[in-house]
Parts: structure tokens; C-alpha cells; sequence
């Protein structure tokens, strides 16, 4: 017999809900950007995973992209192939490579961004005590990586 939920649960999986179906409804938006920038949805994660300032090494790439170090290095391959990122020697040991963001990487890069860090629309039109209260609620969410 299935456990029932508690009122906590029903109301954080109502939450979760809505915060997911708007997630989906909205990906169109999120694709015309990647289509604006010429990528695809695995570059634009695999882009906002390098640092501007420091290189990364494939081996720390591929496991925070939880894939095969052959495939993070299909995803850097097409990053270099479209300017967006090279690979450099790294010090001390010339066998280990950092992937590093060109210049028209960290441009793209900071687009993107700013493209996914602004509001829809039908966000923008809820009342301000809404978006205070869901800005709060949304802050005690833990990082998990999060770029700030």
C-alpha cells in the first residue's frame, strides 16, 4: 500500500509542479536564443561550465558533465571549431590540456547569461509581492554549482 504524503509533500510537490510545467512551456524561448547564438543545448551548457578568467582541465569537464572523456571531448572539439574555446598546455604537465574561453567565447558566454538570467514576460507581470515572495522562497534553494 503507498505511503501517503504528508500536506508538506503534496505542497512541495504543487510547487515543483508548476515550477517544472513553466520550465518546459518556456524552453522555445531558451532555444531561439541558442539558435541566435549558434549553439546547441549541450554547447550552451558546455560553455557556461568554463570559467572566463581560469582553464579547465577535460578530466574536471567530463565529470561535472557526467559523461565519458571522449564525449567532453566532442563538445570542446565543436567549441574550438566555432571560436568559442582552445586548449592550452597546462603547467608543469604538458600531457594534461585546460580548455579556455577565447575572447569570442566569454562574449558569447556572457550573453547567454544574460539571456537566461532575464525574466519572461508573464513573470515581469505578477504583482511585486509574488516575485518578493517567490525570490525569498527560491533563495533557500542550496547552490549545487550554480553560477553566480
Amino acid at each position: 500500500m503507498p505511503r501517503k504524503s504528508s500536506a508538506k509533500e503534496s505542497a512541495a510537490a504543487a510547487a515543483w509542479r508548476h515550477i517544472f510545467d513553466y520550465i518546459v512551456d518556456t524552453a522555445p524561448e531558451r532555444v531561439a536564443v541558442l539558435d541566435r547564438l549558434g549553439l546547441t543545448p549541450a554547447e550552451s551548457r558546455s560553455l557556461t561550465s568554463l570559467d572566463p578568467k581560469a582553464g579547465r582541465s577535460m578530466r574536471s569537464l567530463a565529470d561535472e558533465w557526467m559523461c565519458d572523456p571522449s564525449n567532453a571531448t566532442w563538445l570542446v572539439d565543436r567549441l574550438e571549431h566555432q571560436g568559442l574555446a582552445r586548449r592550452i598546455a597546462q603547467h608543469g604537465d604538458r600531457r594534461v590540456k585546460a580548455v579556455v574561453l577565447t575572447p569570442k567565447g566569454k562574449r558569447i558566454r556572457a550573453e547567454l547569461l544574460e539571456s537566461q538570467y532575464t525574466p519572461p514576460p508573464d513573470l515581469l507581470a505578477l504583482p511585486q509581492r509574488d516575485l518578493e515572495a517567490l525570490s525569498a522562497a527560491a533563495s533557500k534553494l542550496p547552490a549545487r554549482g550554480r553560477r553566480r
